[in-house]
């Protein structure tokens, strides 16, 4: 089982992932939005800017634009176009990097003492139809090389770890793959690196101390921004 020194060093990893990536890209997003980053539908912005707010008054019809964009579409792009740096750091503290095709890491599993060869995958609705023809293919692969080098590789070594989202939550795509591969998500992804139960909710709970340690004070920056974009849709005299 993992060692308490080896779980804090893949939260500290992943403390470090958010400060140096996803924080300043996260802010650098922030700061860059425009009036005419936004694909407007008069129609649906003055609703939910009312349904909001109250009230159909630049400022609401700007904060039903950025809300939705800085703390949904923006963050979680950058998360998942980023996830290989969080991952190949994983990796080293996991059991290593693998240098088989298609592996992203390889750990021995808490669960049951084997060695797995994983491929990890963001979250439960990242991946398309041809990824998954992909993900096949390098299994496929796997399974042939440990064929002929006598590798103790049975099939449900072979595995997709999807890093967030429960079971329940994982697209068909997910599912086609489990068929023949066994796909572990969210906590009983981490439960098998770590052997903590835990783990997978302790790790969320420690990205988000990052913006407290750090002294991050996005509220203030949201309501700066959201100022900028009504004083545009004033100029702009109101949304089109």
């Amino acid at each position: 089982m993992m060692t308490e020194e080896n779980k804090l060093q893949i939260i500290n990893s992943g403390k470090t992932y958010f400060r140096q990536i996803i924080i300043p890209s996260h802010l650098k997003n922030l700061q860059a939005l425009k009036l005419r980053d936004f694909k407007v539908n008069p129609f649906l912005v003055n609703y939910l800017a009312a349904f909001l707010c109250g009230d159909t008054s630049p400022e609401s019809l700007a904060k039903a634009l950025v809300y939705p964009r800085i703390l949904g579409t923006s963050i979680n792009t950058s998360f998942g176009q980023n996830i290989q740096v969080f991952i190949s750091n994983l990796a080293q503290v996991a059991g290593g990097a693998s240098g088989i095709d298609g592996i992203d890491i390889e750990f021995e599993d808490a669960i049951d003492g084997r060695k797995k060869y994983c491929q990890c995958k963001a979250g439960p609705q990242t991946i398309n139809k041809d990824d998954v023809a992909t993900i096949l293919g390098h299994f496929k692969h796997l399974n042939n090389k440990a064929r002929l080098d006598h590798m103790n590789v049975q099939i449900d070594d072979m595995i997709v770890g999807v890093l967030y989202g429960e079971g329940a939550e994982l697209s068909g795509n997910y599912k086609t793959i489990n068929a023949h591969y066994p796909v572990y998500c969210g906590a009983e992804f981490w439960e098998r690196i770590t052997g903590d139960k835990k783990f997978y909710h302790r790790l969320a709970k420690a990205f988000g101390e990052v913006v407290e340690e750090d002294g991050i004070d996005g509220s203030l920056l949201i309501q700066k921004k959201i100022k900028e974009i009504a004083k545009e849709i004033v100029d702009n005299r109101g949304l089109r």
